[in-house]
């Protein structure tokens, strides 16, 4: 029985070792940011939406990423890098960095994840038939400001005078100030606006706000302000003004509320076009697809901090009560 062991064991390590299937190649995404950051939450549901997707990051999928930070200036510099690491897909989070994807590149598909309005903006032809190398999600920011300031009126009804925050380069912009200034006299709502483009003109623009005696803010989200956006709130709070915004950090900062689409469940979806698009889809025949889902979310430890009271029919209607 020993001899036998013997043999047997002299055999099995005589054979060759089995062969290793070797990884075959990799797709590249690159991921091109202003808004966000590779190590924030929407990153990781991006992640998560490759992984749901059956892609193994390091197996199937290399990722590239690049962020400018908030820099709009550092976009098309990170798109050219993108674009000469040949990668097979570029993601890109808001207006700003998909144009700056499609100057650098009108050959590699472009996937929009946090547009606010493609059409307005010129980055794509229609939402049904977008044509070219773009097509993503749209988070229909302009379309919702009049939403927005609807929910200011009900959380705070005695407000008639609310300041708005804008920044005249961002193509979007004026077509919420539109909407804002076309609903604001039915909601008895006089508006102050005042443009800012760096954080440098932040405190002046409250300045203006406290001399227009304005009772709450509105600020109209673009990538400078999100960048800043703990900056304005704690502006907003030392005016006790309340801010209403349509992104959820605003909220989580200390401003009294929010509502529009999750930039996590935004990034997550943005992977199904990336799997279409690796699997031979055209991007120029993927439709634009709109927000399913919007959260409204309030900060009643911000509301109760400004001796404000919520309603609350308007509390039950929130996705999440901060407090």
């Amino acid at each position: 029985m020993d001899r036998r062991r013997f043999l047997l064991t002299s055999l099995a390590v005589s054979l060759p070792a089995p062969l290793v299937a070797q990884p075959a190649s990799r797709w590249r995404i690159g991921v091109l940011l202003v808004l966000l950051s590779p190590s924030g939450k929407e990153a990781q549901a991006f992640r998560q939406g490759l992984r749901d997707a059956g892609y193994v990051e390091g197996r199937d999928v290399v990722i590239e990423w690049r962020s400018a930070d908030g820099d709009y200036g550092r976009l098309s510099q990170l798109a050219a890098e993108l674009v000469e690491r040949k990668v097979d897909v570029i993601v890109a989070d808001t207006t700003q960095a998909t144009q700056a994807a499609r100057r650098a590149t009108s050959t590699i598909p472009i996937v929009m994840a946090i547009v606010a309005d493609p059409v307005g903006s010129g980055v794509v032809a229609n939402l049904s038939q977008p044509g070219g190398n773009i097509t993503g999600l749209s988070i229909m920011l302009a379309e919702l400001s009049a939403k927005r300031l609807q929910l200011l009126k009900d959380a705070v009804p005695r407000v008639t005078r609310v300041a708005v925050l804008w920044n005249p380069p961002t193509a979007y912009h004026a077509k919420a100030l539109e909407n804002l200034k076309a609903v604001a006299p039915s909601l008895a709502i006089e508006l102050s606006v005042v443009s800012a483009r760096t954080s440098e003109e932040f405190a002046p623009a409250f300045e203006v706000f406290n001399r227009a005696r304005a009772e709450a803010l509105y600020v109209v989200d673009c990538p400078p302000f999100f960048t800043h956006r703990t900056a304005i709130v704690t502006l907003a709070m030392k005016a006790r003004l309340p801010v209403i915004s349509g992104e959820r950090p605003y909220t989580d900062e200390g401003g009294l509320m929010s509502y529009g689409p999750s930039y996590e469940d935004q990034l997550r979806r943005s992977t199904g076009y990336v799997d279409k698009i690796l699997k031979g889809a055209k991007p120029s025949g993927l439709p634009i697809e709109q927000p399913n889902k919007f959260d409204l979310v309030i900060n009643l430890k911000t509301a109760k901090a400004l001796g404000l009271t919520i309603p609350s029919s308007l509390l039950l209607r929130a996705d999440q009560v901060i407090e």
